[in-house]
């Protein structure tokens, strides 16, 4: 039987407000709705969904960046800032509190909206206030959630209730590198801030336990550039039991994108109704012990950011919110950290994003530049002596073709004497540039600061391809071809350019290596094509400077390539002497056996 909604129920309301003040942090435009005292939409002001924008243009909300929609589910429209009613709670929350309208007022100081306060009386001793208001010049919203018990026999009691702190987060990127946007938590655990997060996968209806049952600090949603992450305050935190994310389907888009009766299964595979799962959130669990009658209300208290995934801005409103960025910045998190300090300081200097990128690779080139050297120092020594010795090495392959244990052994001793091996400090650059490449590809990748930061000329977004004009090519296998990008062209041609100016090895397989090497610029070109400006700048930058250290710096300072006095002893010297005295050992070995094998002969006759 349907359950009667209760008498204490108030009139249905629905309104949008401006919060805050414009011009600063935290201006939004929200839209609230009394059907379970929720928050429908959050747009974010003095961020937009694009470039180019004139002045009335941004005035406009719809042209800001949207952080939170509501979402027609088969259950009914869910929102942000939802409360669930649990087993436990039912009883005394009766009609569910997500369907239900609840009471609302507008709060205003000095004329200025700052919030919205939501009040339900379940008529069964239970009442319920939740209290949204913007903080001055901050990306922080408070939320108070406050149960008042007029029943004595409740005192103590502890009903459990589910909070959605955010629900609607569209992707704020067309990167189809990064998946987003994700529902996720941190917790604190021995001293440590640990992160889990759940990426929205379309098509798939899960949903599971985070790992933490307590020391919740933050939980939400989060896209590639702006985040909404509830964080309890210190006496919450005790009564957050847990969080977990779900999958949430949305009729709306199916209702969208209906099925075409006159295309096949294939071709109406993007509007299949199975990806109405296109939604992610989380909830948290929340335990409060209610009072008694005369013991005040039960109150959790929740700073909200919802603002900019900025490394900045995150620390200054709390710096348990970095575990965001280091989330995203992954296992090189740390080289990534401090690659992006430098970044914002030449930003600091220079103005652009795009000149910063180009001193900051600058400034990892020079700072690499003499473990390079040494590499190439060594590197040509070897390549010279090999030159001397590979005659020697030819004639014992022809001397003892038929005998390929004495050829290596002959080859072994001549590599000893003539001390031609390779060095293993030819190696030592790549270990060093492994972490800082990886490093820097991700601080460009998430970056918020490159977010619609101009270049010159035509690059007006280094978090974006250039895009010099469309195109919208169909070419077989490559697909479609909407815009012509630049840089990633030049970035190829240099890259193919470094490979042309590199010095040749004498060594006849590294030469068919290198000549395979020079196809994977090409192919590389092709994955990165549609990757952001601000990467391809970085890659030409630093391929610019490996053409002029091979064509310039080694003809102003050429690299000494004499051959060094042997020395004593080596690692390499050492495993070739151990492979010589094995080889001995089973020389000695055979010529035993044989000798026994004679002997047994003598004795048979």
């Amino acid at each position: 039987a349907t359950q009667a909604r209760p008498d204490t129920e108030a009139e249905p309301w629905r309104e949008t407000l401006s919060l805050g003040t414009s011009g600063e942090p935290g201006y939004y435009l929200a839209t609230f709705d009394s059907r379970g005292g929720v928050l429908s939409e959050l747009r974010l002001g003095r961020f937009y969904n694009k470039n180019g924008l004139d002045p009335q243009q941004k005035e406009d909300p719809e042209n800001w960046v949207q952080l939170l929609s509501e979402v027609n589910t088969p259950s009914g429209m869910q929102s942000s800032l939802g409360l669930q009613s649990t087993s436990s709670s039912e009883p005394m929350v009766g009609f569910p509190l997500d369907q239900v309208h609840w009471q609302h007022e507008v709060l205003e100081e000095f004329g200025v909206t700052v919030g919205v306060q939501f009040s339900h009386d379940t008529g069964r001793g239970l009442s319920l206030t939740k209290t949204l208001r913007v903080q001055p010049n901050s990306y922080d919203l408070t939320l108070d959630i406050e149960l008042r018990n007029s029943i004595p026999e409740w005192a103590g009691r502890q009903p459990r209730l589910i909070f959605t702190p955010a629900l609607g987060m569209p992707a704020s990127a067309d990167d189809a590198y990064y998946l987003e946007p994700s529902a996720g938590v941190s917790w604190e655990q021995d001293g440590e801030l640990e992160v889990e997060r759940q990426e929205l996968t379309i098509g798939e209806q899960e949903g599971e336990s985070f790992p933490p049952t307590r020391g919740i600090r933050w939980a939400g949603m989060d896209s590639k550039y702006f985040a909404v992450l509830a964080r309890p305050d210190a006496a919450t935190r005790g009564l957050v039991s847990g969080a977990g994310w779900r999958s949430v389907y949305d009729l709306g888009w199916v209702a969208e994108h209906p099925i075409d009766p006159q295309k096949s299964l294939e071709e109406n595979k993007e509007n299949d109704p199975v990806n109405g799962w296109r939604h992610v959130t989380c909830d948290l669990d929340l335990l409060p012990s209610l009072p008694g009658p005369d013991g005040g209300g039960a109150k959790m208290t929740f700073k909200i950011y919802a603002g900019p995934k900025s490394s900045a801005l995150l620390e200054e409103h709390d710096p348990s919110l970095l575990s965001l960025v280091d989330g995203d910045l992954g296992f090189f998190s740390g080289i990534a950290a401090t690659l992006l300090a430098i970044l914002a300081f030449f930003h600091g200097i220079l103005g652009n994003w795009g000149w910063s990128i180009i001193c900051l690779t600058l400034t990892v080139r020079l700072a690499l530049f003499p473990f390079n050297r040494r590499s190439q120092t060594a590197m040509a020594r070897h390549a010279k002596k090999m030159k001397r010795v590979q005659p020697m090495l030819n004639e014992l392959k022809e001397k003892y073709k038929k005998d390929p244990q004495k050829q290596r052994s002959e080859q072994a001793r001549i590599m000893q004497e003539e001390g031609a091996f390779p060095p293993l400090g030819g190696c030592l650059p790549i270990f060093v540039q492994i972490p800082i490449f990886f490093g820097l590809f991700k601080a460009l990748r998430v970056s918020f600061d490159l977010r619609q930061a101009p270049f010159i000329g035509w690059v007006k977004d280094l978090s974006e391809p250039d895009r010099l004009m469309r195109l919208d090519w169909d070419l077989p296998l490559l697909g479609t071809v909407e815009y012509l990008n630049v840089l990633p062209p030049l970035m190829v041609f240099l890259w193919i350019l470094q490979q042309k100016v590199m010095p040749k090895p004498t060594d006849e397989q590294a030469l068919k290596m290198q000549k395979m090497m020079m196809w994977m610029p090409i192919v590389f070109g092709f994955f990165l094509y549609n990757y952001s400006s601000g990467l391809s700048l970085y890659m030409i930058t630093t391929s610019l400077f490996g053409v002029l250290e091979q064509t310039v710096i080694k003809k102003i300072w050429p690299i000494d390539d004499s051959e060094q006095p042997k020395k004593k002893s080596g690692f390499m010297a050492r495993m070739a002497e151990m492979q010589k005295q094995a080889q001995k050992m089973q020389e000695m070995q055979k010529a035993e056996k044989q000798r026994a094998q004679q002997k047994g002969k003598r004795k048979k006759r």
